[in-house]
């Protein structure tokens, strides 16, 4: 009887492509500066190159990977260029690659301990190892009442912590009865998009979102704050969520956590504070002050996946209270039932998020901090920053341009003086020559240029080469 074919790739060709894909990528990092940033492909490009219908037959992997370079390739941005300054960054490294390949390898699903106790107990481990080393308050740890987990992104991580805050703000009521659309959330202007999607996924209504005005630095003000909370304590309603900001999207603003921290306290709020890029900084004990007033937060996030070198997503997210956050979203039923969670003596993260499933992300991150230690990563945050105030001489000593916003860390918010259309233009030229990628924003009803220097392997040369374009496409645009 002639063998069955399995269809199967066998070990032996996994480590044959495997190794090709390995080498890909290198190639990829070598290469990444002799492409265009921003991606040219059109709307549709790359569908109207794909077959109709998948195929019938196994195709060779040789052709597979040469499809990426032909396919997939000019439809890609490079979000790992060096000359990749727009939005915040999602930056990567070797390390977490790989560490991100064995996890994809071990294809673990870490949702309770049993099913994975090494999952379970690095994350927390590593969680420990985060709370230290930027500076947390103690009750951030395992060993407290409180605790970390890697969420997706900040928007996980803002969702479950508005989730928490409702059922602690009603006894837990809110998960059985519904919300009665008398809670109220408050963020400021400048808070990141994700608190407002996730005030309408949690059911407090997108009419009881608050939007509390911001000062001249785009920072939310405690006292515009304290009376907005008193307004709606006096029309019957129940104040019950804060989200302060270190480090602000458009501008990289630090809202006063420690201000709002009190007022929170003062009048049983739940805090929590985003540092979803910026947070990163607090590596370096001369930017911690950044976290001031984290002792009066209840929740706290930031991403390494913007400014730490771990490929997205990891998310991480500590609570004071782990006993709310678990009250809060835990079920189980019978199929999850065994002796080491019954025993109380384990974590299982399914509780701490939305999901049931999850990915074993902590190697990644692992991976990471073990390569560079404490020691590298301190060393590339301190260049992005040295890097970020350069650029702002830099555009200070030119009398075209102006800066648009105050830039404590690695973002520089500025513009020419021309006017909104001349900087959208000068944006989009920019972007239009591939050879770096910048993104906008609107503060004051101006039309601001973002310059973000974050990315893992940018250095001088690719921060003075994109000053001299900056100025030389403005020179163009100004003769034309």
């Amino acid at each position: 009887m002639s063998e069955k074919k399995s269809f199967h790739m066998s070990p032996e060709e996994f480590r044959k492509y495997g190794r090709a894909v390995v080498d890909w990528i290198a190639d990829y990092y070598e290469n990444i500066e002799s492409f265009p940033v921003l991606s040219r492909a059109e709307p549709g490009q790359l569908r109207a190159s794909l077959p109709s219908q998948p195929p019938v037959h196994g195709e060779a992997f040789e052709a597979i990977l040469k499809d990426v370079n032909t396919l997939i390739l000019p439809g890609i941005t490079h979000w790992q260029s060096p000359n990749f300054f727009a939005f915040f960054p999602a930056n990567a490294s070797c390390p977490a690659i790989l560490g991100e390949l064995l996890s994809a390898g071990l294809g673990v699903q870490g949702m309770l301990w049993a099913t994975s106790p090494a999952c379970t107990e690095l994350e927390t481990h590593v969680l420990d190892w985060m709370a230290d080393m930027i500076g947390l308050p103690g009750k951030f740890k395992s060993d407290s009442a409180g605790g970390g987990v890697i969420q997706d992104s900040a928007s996980g991580a803002a969702l479950c912590a508005l989730l928490a805050a409702r059922e602690r703000a009603t006894g837990y009521e809110s998960n059985r009865v519904g919300c009665t659309g008398r809670l109220v959330v408050y963020t400021s202007s400048q808070t990141h998009s994700s608190v407002e999607k996730g005030v309408k996924v949690a059911g407090f209504g997108s009419d009881n979102l608050r939007v509390i005005e911001v000062d001249e630095k785009f920072a939310l003000r405690p006292d515009v704050l304290a009376s907005q909370i008193r307004k709606d304590r006096d029309a019957g309603l129940i104040p019950c969520f804060v989200c302060a900001t270190v480090g602000t999207t458009s501008s990289n603003a630090i809202d006063p956590v420690a201000e709002i921290g009190r007022l929170c306290k003062q009048e049983g709020l739940w805090l929590h504070v985003d540092a979803a890029m910026s947070g990163t900084a607090a590596i370096c004990p001369e930017y911690r002050h950044i976290h001031e007033g984290l002792e009066f937060a209840d929740s706290y996030c930031f991403n390494p996946h913007k400014w730490m070198f771990t490929n997205f997503d990891c998310d991480c997210f500590f609570v004071a209270d782990r006993a709310a956050l678990i009250k809060t979203l835990s079920i189980l039923p019978e199929y999850l039932k065994n002796k080491a969670t019954e025993s109380g003596a384990v974590i299982d993260y399914r509780d701490w998020h939305i999901p049931l499933g999850r990915r074993f992300r902590s190697l990644k991150l692992w991976f990471v901090i073990r390569h560079y230690g404490v020691e590298g990563l301190r060393r590339h945050v301190r260049q992005h920053v040295e890097l970020a105030q350069n650029f702002v001489k830099w555009v200070q000593a030119d009398e075209r341009f102006e800066l648009a916003a105050p830039a404590p860390l690695n973002l520089v918010c500025f513009r020419h003086k021309a006017g909104d259309a001349f900087n959208q233009k000068l944006v989009e030229k920019l972007n239009q020559s591939g050879k770096l990628y910048l993104t906008h924003t609107l503060l004051k009803n101006q039309y601001i240029i973002r310059f973000c220097i974050a990315q893992t392997y940018t250095e001088e040369r690719h921060v003075r080469e994109a000053w001299r374009q900056i100025q030389e496409t403005a020179d163009a645009l100004e003769k034309s």
